[in-house]
């Protein structure tokens, strides 16, 4: 109750301080986030919420138009060799918010730390995504950095060389882990403070940091009058808000503390009979893939009997997803059943919905409790025991409707496979990244937003030794197809390689390395009179450069 009434007086201070009386021109856009962001650092940020921040505040340099498509930011333009392997990108002028011109060598210290601390994101620039020359050495061999294909020949012009053509290379640009750092900056500073206040932090983008403190609710941004496209940008700031529950969200929105808001699916009924509301309502796609992961190693589930294809397969059939999105979620997520979402990635000959067939897995993943029995007595006879007793974490502070979809699948699971007990763990979604990036849990109820418009943002994922692969899986074919449209055979066969692609994920969900539960929608309130932002279910959920209070 304290801490309700703490988060009320936050809003109404919010409130009073931009004012319901302020005008357009001066009021700031009042935005929820969900949970806290986890660093401003493009080297160890990897949630969606750090990353629209960063977006707010840098540019790369190319940047997502309306429809999610790649255009010029700081690269003017840019040339491509005819092999396709080295692109030589134009930069405009553009300058750091400490009125440092932003030049070429800002790019190439960036991507140069991050192969060499290699971090969590530090794979884009490696063989299975980017493909820059020269990464996977750095970043898994501890190679000397100044070896990466990156070179600035002068400060206008920046050089990057591929081990092999990639065609989505642009829309990589538009990712913050390929964002600049000013070097002179970085290195002026104590280690480990970079991005942690608006002192530690330089912008180049449409917003500069004008509050923030690590961990707290509150994080304020103001529009950078030295915007290389200060012209396009028409708020005068941003004060973003973490609301972790969707009624304080609403009781935000209709305070006037808050502008953008994400309600729950319980809320979304509600909202379109009320008259005030119901303008105010509408649906994005959000791109986020929530599904089971299952630790395959024996420090985990009873000294690895996760590992047993035959028992993750009876615990996916005995899941009913269309409940889960109808009778939970209940916001437009769709239920889904392949390991690559739908309505994501579209093929560029022919343009169809690579997950369009959402019966493909019908016999390996659906809702099937007689098949998940057959399963079930199977991974009994293999594995010698029919009790099994697993803990399943999920994050508390990533919704409302988290938990409620976590009690839905340990009731579920529990009633269709007699002998399988599923204790529920909740933790911060900090704590449960952390439990699965050190092996320290069974199944865990998570999630994957694609990172680029490509089936591989999500395939990717499972080959051996992935930074993401949380479940440990390895599977020499499923590498040899991932190498063969990264690096091989189907580099330059579009077609074919869409092929592969279809074949790696087929062996995903025949082998359930994860059970795939539903794609994300997002139910938002925004307040009458704020237009023009864009919502895209890749990369950078939300962009805020066109946006306006009228």
């Amino acid at each position: 109750m304290k801490k309700w009434i703490a988060l009320c007086l936050s809003l109404v201070m919010v409130l009073s301080c931009c004012g319901m009386a302020a005008s357009a021109e001066e009021r700031y856009l009042g935005v929820m986030l969900s949970t806290n962001i986890m660093s401003l650092d493009t080297n160890l940020a990897t949630d969606g919420e750090s990353f629209e921040v960063i977006a707010d505040c840098v540019d790369g340099l190319m940047q997502m138009d309306a429809d999610g498509a790649a255009i010029p930011a700081l690269a003017e333009s840019y040339d491509l060799s005819e092999d396709g392997k080295t692109y030589t990108f134009h930069l405009r002028d553009a300058k750091w918010s400490n009125g440092t011109p932003v030049t070429a060598a800002d790019f190439v210290f960036a991507w140069r730390r991050i192969c060499k601390e290699a971090g969590e994101y530090a794979y884009m620039f490696d063989t299975s995504v980017g493909c820059v020359k020269g990464a996977d050495a750095i970043i898994y061999d501890g190679a000397d950095p100044a070896t990466l294909g990156v070179s600035a020949p002068d400060d206008k012009t920046l050089v990057v060389e591929l081990e092999v053509p990639v065609s989505f290379f642009p829309s990589l640009m538009y990712f913050p882990t390929f964002y600049p750092i000013n070097e002179a900056f970085y290195t002026s500073l104590e280690d480990g403070t970079y991005g942690t206040s608006p002192e530690t932090f330089l912008s180049n983008g449409a917003f500069v940091l004008e509050s923030y403190t690590p961990g707290t609710a509150n994080l304020t941004l103001k529009k950078n009058p030295d915007y290389w496209d200060a012209n396009r940008v028409q708020l005068p700031g941003i004060k973003y808000q973490v609301v972790g529950s969707s009624d304080n969200a609403l009781t935000g929105f209709k305070t006037g503390a808050l502008d953008v808001v994400t309600i729950s699916g319980n809320q979304v009924a509600s909202a379109s009979k009320d008259a005030s509301l119901a303008k105010s309502l509408t649906v994005t796609g959000a791109g986020y893939l929530w599904y089971l992961s299952f630790s395959q190693t024996e420090n985990n589930a009873q000294g690895g009997m996760l590992a047993n294809v035959n028992l993750r397969l009876a615990i996916s059939n005995s899941i009913d997803r269309e409940a889960l999105v109808e009778d939970y979620v209940m916001d437009g997520s769709l239920a889904t059943y392949t390991a690559v979402p739908p309505q994501f990635a579209a093929s560029a000959t022919t343009g169809a919905d690579f997950a369009a067939d959402q019966d493909a897995f019908a016999d390996v993943c659906g809702y099937n409790p007689e098949k998940a029995v057959e399963y079930f007595n199977a991974a009994v006879e293999e594995l010698g025991t029919d009790t099994f007793t697993f803990t399943m974490i999920y994050g508390n502070n990533e919704g409302d409707s988290v938990s409620k979809v976590a009690q839905a699948i340990k009731s579920e699971v529990e009633e269709n496979l007699p002998g399988v007990t599923i204790n529920l763990q909740p933790m911060t979604k900090a704590e449960r990244l952390d439990k699965m990036q050190n092996d320290n849990y069974d199944i865990a109820l998570t999630r994957w937003g694609p990172d680029y418009a490509d089936p591989l943002t999500y395939l990717g994922m499972w080959i051996t030794n992935n930074s993401n692969n949380y479940g440990f899986w390895s599977n020499t074919e499923y590498d040899q197809l991932i190498t063969d449209c990264t690096t091989g055979a189907y580099i330059s066969d579009y077609d074919a390689r869409w092929e592969a692609l279809f074949k790696a994920e087929t062996l995903v969900m025949q082998e359930a390395v994860i059970a795939p539960l539903f794609t994300k929608a997002n139910a938002n309130l925004i307040t009458d009179g704020v237009e023009g932002i864009d919502f895209h279910p890749v990369a950078l959920n939300r962009v805020y450069k066109s946006a306006v209070i009228k």
